[in-house]
């Protein structure tokens, strides 16, 4: 009886060996920095939807096309004003920094929606966890997710007024004279744009942060925007003077118009009635970089801590 146990449990324990291709890897170790170019290219293509489905690309991409739209649009009616009304007549039509500050509630609104695209879903389904394996920190994770959301913001900020350029260029007669005359409008694109886009960026990444519900994210982030105004705006009438301008500094969506102001030298058409506009401009960008450091800093300190 022995001899036969002890057979039974060797042919028990006979199997297959299947080679399925598994290989040590001896290509080049990278370290940190190739982990966050990968999360920030994959925060890039999220952004945009790309490599997604039709419904992920329809709300970043409408974004786009209508704020290019509204460049588009100004740009034919200006040339049509200068054909026929003449120079006078293009001096009363929005110019680039008028287009920022009508185009900010936009750019708000983009942000509430996409920005939390980048956070949400991987805290919700704990994939969070699996990017900060090493040498992947929190830190690194979340600015690279707000360096890909920067990157795409600026895109969105940049590429209407360059449309608006553009159309203004060649709606003039003279475009070298036209571009002569106004070429400085362009490093003022660039910085003022990239002051609303560091803007939106870091006040909405950081609501985003706070929830794994993009819902709850965007509404918060578009209500904050939206309830600010009318209810700063009226407040600071009812209370003028001093009082009345800072009551008006809380207008979270002029914070940025402000600065854009500044940059360009003149008051846009959204801050022309905004009493804040007569406090000292030092003041103005101070408060600006204050809505900006303090939501960043809150940010990566929430995701500093975060471990897998």
């Amino acid at each position: 009886m022995v001899p036969h146990e002890e057979s039974a449990v060797v042919a028990d324990a006979q199997g297959t060996v299947f080679d399925i291709g598994y290989q040590r890897y001896d290509g080049p170790r990278e370290g940190r920095g190739r982990a966050r170019f990968a999360v920030f290219k994959n925060g890039v293509r999220t952004a945009l939807g790309l490599g997604r489905g039709v419904r992920a690309k329809i709300l970043p991409w409408a974004f786009i096309i209508l704020l290019a739209g509204i460049a588009f649009i100004m740009a034919l009616v200006a040339g049509a004003a200068l054909r026929f009304g003449g120079p006078e007549a293009v001096e009363q039509l929005p110019s680039h920094s008028d287009f920022y500050g009508i185009a900010s509630i936009f750019f708000f609104v983009f942000a509430a929606v996409v920005a939390p695209e980048l956070l949400c879903p991987d805290r919700r389904d704990g994939v969070i966890n699996l990017y900060l394996v090493r040498p992947l920190t929190g830190a690194d994770y979340v600015l690279a997710r707000w360096g890909a959301f920067l990157f795409v913001s600026l895109g969105v900020a940049w590429l209407p007024q360059f449309v608006l350029l553009a159309g203004l260029v060649m709606g003039n007669p003279d475009p070298v004279a036209y571009v002569r005359a106004n070429w400085l409008d362009i490093p003022r694109i660039l910085l003022s744009g990239a002051a609303l886009a560091a803007y939106t960026t870091t006040i909405s990444m950081m609501v985003a942060g706070f929830t794994t519900r993009r819902a709850y994210a965007s509404v918060f982030m578009v209500g904050l925007f939206i309830v600010s105004t009318p209810f700063t705006t009226g407040l600071a009438q009812e209370i003028e003077g001093l009082g009345g301008q800072w009551i008006s500094m809380f207008n979270l969506s002029n914070i940025p118009v402000h600065v854009n102001d500044l940059i360009f030298g003149e008051v846009s058409s959204v801050t022309s009635v905004a009493p804040a506009r007569e406090l000292p401009a030092w003041l103005l960008v101070a408060w600006y970089g204050l809505w900006v450091l303090l939501p960043g800093g809150v940010l990566l300190e929430r995701y500093r801590r975060l471990t897998p």
